[in-house]
């Protein structure tokens, strides 16, 4: 299983095969931990390729040595806040998703040629409005559900299983403060990355998926 995306993913994972460090503390080390811990027979090895501020392009352009090379038999994608950062930051002008959209898709073509029996896993961006900047809490929010809905819409077209992230948040506001699962709008506290964890698990092990 590997799993692909930014600096939610990567969790500062080790550059060694230390297994104390090598899945890093995000949700990959959360899911790989009880998998493996549940059940040892099956013999499942877990790979963190995630990289700390990776957009969307810089994913594509590491794509194939660590992703398509590593021949998963599950690839799990969370990709997109960057993206956001670089919009909101005036490094971009893809204000509809438009161009995002379009990678994206191009990303997972490329995949499914190459690993026709895949199965991928594809998580919503998502937010929270913790950020320290007040006055982007709104235009924050509304480019990420923008982009959450372009992961839902390329879920069903590549027939991926979809971990619906930020509805688990959402449901996670309710038992407490924002803040308690994400510090910086971003970034998950270690309560906000078993909101992660859970929700891909359920995901994945849907009779559904």
């Amino acid at each position: 299983m590997v799993f692909q995306g930014d600096s939610i993913t990567h969790g500062g994972r080790g550059s060694t095969e230390d297994p104390n460090h090598i899945l890093g503390h995000s949700y990959p080390f959360l899911i790989a931990s009880a998998a493996a811990a549940a059940l040892p027979e099956r013999g499942w090895r877990f790979v963190n390729r995630g990289v700390s501020g990776d957009t969307l392009a810089d994913l594509a352009a590491r794509w194939q040595q660590d992703a398509i090379d590593l021949r998963p038999d599950v690839l799990s994608i969370l990709v997109g806040v960057n993206d956001v950062d670089a919009l909101l930051g005036g490094k971009s002008d893809d204000v509809d998703g438009s161009a995002f959209a379009a990678e994206y898709r191009l990303l997972l073509d490329r995949t499914r040629v190459a690993l026709p029996d895949v199965r991928l896993v594809l998580g919503e961006p998502f937010y929270l409005p913790t950020s320290p900047d007040p006055g982007l809490h709104a235009d924050w929010a509304s480019a990420v559900r923008q982009r959450a809905e372009i992961v839902r819409e390329l879920a069903a077209s590549f027939d991926a299983v979809l971990v619906p992230n930020q509805a688990a948040f959402d449901s996670a506001v309710l038992r407490a403060p924002a803040e308690h699962w994400i510090w910086d709008g971003i970034h998950p506290t270690y309560a906000g990355q078993r909101v992660l964890a859970d929700a891909w698990i359920a995901a994945i092990t849907s009779p559904a998926a």
